[in-house]
């Protein structure tokens, strides 16, 4: 059988926990031949962001063709995109390629707190990425953004879920996180709301997760599950990654996104 395949356009991290390299890593423990196109070189470690810079529209446009002219990804994850010009590039090169299994990971703010999007960016990202979207996947504050809301609790995020998929038209999975539910998440699309439940596992190191989860949705969708499964198959990767209790660095570490591969 034909190994499938997955492009991640997101930002590269020095550290390795998250972006582009988590993304990669994820890809390969869940079966699937990852390739990327980055979108911004970030100096950042567990404790936080240092300073980011950008690919030019152009460039990233190149790299996106590279892919796409060669090895057809059968998924795409899309992640830390800052720029306006950058998101309406990606924007433009999905369309023209026809892209399929697109999941959007709308990385504004990093687990460290630092501000990862500037505010024009997100507007755009609104405006071009969430309609090609197959899943958006936003924490709880991405999801107070997306939607004009406040969460405080679950009816709140049902209510949330809700505004965003009709507004934008595409599937949405609010992470619970440990603002509402701990592991809990919430999926709206088409068919209605569906609960995700996930059991809490105690490790503060939990640098990269958003990109794990996305990428890890990619990976099943671009093998042939449908959404629910995808998600589910992702949900539990991502737990048994934070179950190996890897401890890496001085501030929210990152998981151990090869644990499966130690059983081989």
């Amino acid at each position: 059988m034909k190994l499938k395949t997955a492009l991640s356009i997101a930002g590269s991290d020095s550290s390795g926990g998250a972006g582009i390299q988590a993304d990669l890593k994820t890809m390969i423990a869940n079966g699937v031949y990852g390739m990327s196109a980055i979108t911004a070189l970030t100096a950042q470690n567990t404790t936080g962001v240092a300073a980011i810079m950008e690919v030019t529209p152009q460039f990233l446009a190149q790299q996106i063709d590279a892919v796409f002219t060669d090895i057809r990804p059968d998924a795409v994850k899309i992640g830390m995109v800052s720029d306006s010009s950058l998101i309406n590039v990606i924007a433009e090169r999905l369309c023209f390629y026809k892209a399929e299994n697109i999941v959007v990971d709308p990385v504004m703010v990093a687990t460290s707190g630092s501000a990862l999007m500037k505010t024009d960016a997100v507007e755009t990202l609104i405006k071009k990425l969430l309609p090609l979207c197959t899943v958006v996947t936003p924490n709880i504050p991405e999801a107070e953004v997306l939607s004009g809301m406040k969460i405080e609790n679950v009816e709140d995020m049902e209510k949330t879920a809700m505004t965003i998929h009709d507004h934008y038209h595409c599937a949405v999975l609010v992470k619970g996180g440990h603002f509402i539910n701990d592991a809990n998440d919430l999926l709206c699309d088409d068919a209605g709301m569906t609960w995700f439940y996930g059991k809490r596992i105690d490790n503060p190191n939990t640098h990269g997760t958003g990109c794990t989860l996305s990428s890890a949705i990619a990976s099943y969708l671009a093998k042939g599950y449908d959404l629910k499964e995808s998600i589910q198959n992702a949900k539990e990767y991502l737990s048994g990654a934070l179950s190996s209790m890897l401890d890496l660095g001085q501030g929210a570490g990152p998981m151990d996104h090869g644990y499966t591969l130690k059983t081989r």
